[in-house]
């Protein structure tokens, strides 16, 4: 498949269909060793899309920064997370599914349709939902989602960042950067870390042992 732009096709069949607030959700945070996973649910104004959407990772952090505003300022929009307590409950992917339908749940007045990126809806969906892969490269609604969801985690990490100094959360946002393992092993586990996560996991069998 073509590298392409997010467009509102899948958005405008599903209002064609009947359904009147199409959301799109997506998660950002599956790889960080740290941190919860964060989700967001965005119904967009078909009249008032701010220019620019696409995939989180595909934009600049200005961009992102920007763009995160413009959607707040003109869309409806759901944020929730999953703790680092639910993650090594429940293992990653069903943490981001619980997030996904958090903010789903976030959003006033209730989307009728929702459009999921990836490949697996969550269980327990309030209303009808297809599941889009690379779902924020092409729906508008998932890349505002993965828009919003990038922003709020990255400024979350930030913030522990301070609280932990040494981790790099500044930068690595929790993902396993060399500066971010080789400070796992020096300055140990914090609270926030996901034991359930190998680096970790061992880390800590390591100095059990």
């Amino acid at each position: 498949m073509a590298d392409h732009s997010p467009d509102y096709s899948f958005e405008a069949a599903a209002r064609d269909r009947g359904a009147a607030r199409v959301a799109g959700i997506d998660e950002v945070g599956r790889g960080p060793l740290a941190g919860p996973v964060t989700a967001a649910a965005v119904v967009l104004d078909p009249d008032n899309i701010p220019p620019g959407l696409d995939d989180s990772k595909k934009l600049t952090r200005r961009r992102r920064e920007t763009l995160f505003d413009a959607i707040l300022a003109c869309a409806a929009v759901g944020i929730a997370h999953a703790s680092v307590e639910e993650i090594d409950t429940h293992n990653i992917l069903r943490a981001s599914h619980i997030a996904m339908l958090r903010a789903v749940a976030a959003l006033d007045p209730a989307p009728d349709h929702l459009l999921i990126d990836g490949n697996l809806l969550p269980t327990g969906c309030p209303v009808s939902a297809v599941a889009i892969v690379k779902g924020d490269s092409r729906s508008l609604s998932i890349a505002a989602a993965s828009i919003v969801a990038k922003v709020t985690r990255d400024r979350i990490m930030v913030g522990l960042a301070q609280q932990h100094p040494g981790y790099g959360w500044e930068t690595n946002v929790g993902y396993p950067s060399k500066s971010h393992i080789s400070a796992l092993q020096g300055l140990g586990v914090t609270p926030h870390h996901r034991r359930s996560f190998k680096p970790v996991h061992n880390i800590l069998y390591q100095e059990k042992s």
